[in-house]
C-alpha cells in the first residue's frame, strides 16, 4: 500500500527528531497538510506554528540555525519559495544558515486546488540561490533518505514534497548520495532523465520504447543541485537522444539544469518536457498530467521524434 510523500516527510521528521534533539520543526499553519503534525504530537516543545506568516517563519528558522539547531521549515511550495523568497535569500542563503525546507503540494499534482496553488517555479527560485541543495524524491522511501541526508548537510536544503499517494519504486538498499543520480534502468539508445513523481512515467515510457527495440536508460536525478554532471555527459556520449521530464516549468528546473551541463558539448539530441510557460488549472492530477503532456505516451512520442529527426 502506497503513501503520500508528505506523509513520508512527516514520519521521517519524527524518526529524525528521535535521533537528534537539535531538530526543530516550524510550520505556517498547515501542519495537517504538510504532515508536520506528526512531529508536533511527538515533540510538542520542538514544534512551532508560525501562523500564516511565511516571512516570519523563515527568519525564525534562521535564528534557530544560528543557535545551533537544525530547523525544518514547512509550508506549501508556492508560499515558501514564492512569498518568503526574500527572507530565504537574505536571512538564510546569504548567510549559509543551516535551514532545511520541506515544501509540500508542489507541481500539478495539487490537482483540484488549481493554478493559484500549483507551484511550477519553486525549483527555479531555489536553484539560483547560492549554497542551496535541492532534493526531489520520487517515492516515500527516497523521501525519508532525503530528510536524513538534509540533516547531515551544513547549509540550506530544499526537499520538494508532493501530495499524491504513490508506491515505493526504490528500496531501503537503493543508494541516496546527494549530487549522485541513480540509474533506474540501463540502456544505450536513449536516455530519459527525470525526478519526483515523473519517474514512474519515465519507466513506463522506457518499457514502451523497449518494445520497439529502443534500449532506454532512465536516470533518477533526485538531486537537482548540485546536479550530477558526470552522468549527464556520459549519457550524452553513449545515447542518441536525451529527454528530461519534470513536474515543473521547463524554465529553470531540471531541464534547464541538464541543458546548462550539455551546453558546448556535441552529442545526443536533447528535449526538455515539463510545463510550457503556463499556469495551472483545476483538475484531477492524472487529467492534468495528460493535459500538460507529462505522461509516458508524450515521452514516447518525443523520443521517436528525436530519433527520426
Amino acid at each position: 500500500m502506497g503513501k503520500s510523500l508528505r506523509v513520508a516527510y512527516g514520519e521521517s521528521l519524527v524518526k529524525l527528531g528521535a535521533e537528534n534533539e537539535k531538530v526543530v520543526v516550524l510550520d505556517a499553519d498547515l501542519a495537517h497538510a504538510t504532515q508536520t503534525c506528526m512531529f508536533k504530537e511527538e515533540f510538542p516543545d520542538r514544534f512551532f506554528n508560525m501562523g500564516i506568516a511565511e516571512a516570519n517563519l523563515m527568519c525564525t528558522a534562521a535564528g534557530f540555525a544560528n543557535k545551533g539547531y537544525i530547523p525544518f521549515a514547512s509550508t506549501f511550495a508556492l508560499f515558501g519559495a514564492g512569498r518568503a523568497y526574500e527572507q530565504i535569500r537574505n536571512s538564510i542563503c546569504y548567510t549559509n544558515a543551516n535551514v532545511k525546507f520541506g515544501f509540500s503540494h508542489s507541481g500539478l499534482s495539487v490537482g483540484e486546488d488549481g493554478g493559484s496553488h500549483q507551484s511550477f517555479e519553486d525549483i527555479a527560485l531555489m536553484r539560483e540561490m547560492p549554497h542551496m541543495t535541492i532534493f526531489v524524491p520520487c517515492d516515500p522511501a527516497e523521501t525519508e533518505k532525503a530528510v536524513m541526508a538534509a540533516a547531515e548537510i551544513n547549509g540550506p536544503v530544499y526537499i520538494r514534497v508532493a501530495r499524491p499517494v504513490c508506491d515505493d519504486i526504490t528500496t531501503s538498499d537503493t543508494p541516496f548520495i546527494p549530487g549522485k543520480a541513480n540509474v533506474m534502468k540501463e540502456g544505450n539508445d536513449f536516455c530519459i532523465i527525470s525526478c519526483g513523481l515523473m519517474i514512474p512515467e519515465a519507466l513506463k515510457a522506457a518499457k514502451e520504447l523497449e518494445k520497439e527495440g529502443i534500449h532506454t536508460c532512465v536516470v533518477n536525478m533526485h538531486t537537482i543541485k548540485p546536479i550530477d554532471k558526470d552522468i549527464i555527459l556520459k549519457m550524452n556520449e553513449t545515447c542518441k537522444g536525451i529527454v528530461t521530464l519534470e513536474e515543473h516549468s521547463v524554465i529553470g528546473g531540471l531541464g534547464s539544469a541538464v541543458a546548462e551541463v550539455l551546453a558546448g558539448h556535441s552529442g545526443a539530441r536533447f528535449k526538455s518536457l515539463g510545463i510550457e510557460d503556463k499556469f495551472g488549472k483545476s483538475g484531477k492530477p492524472d487529467q492534468l498530467f495528460e493535459a500538460y503532456g507529462l505522461t509516458a505516451g508524450h515521452v514516447v512520442k518525443t523520443c521517436r521524434e528525436l530519433l527520426n529527426f
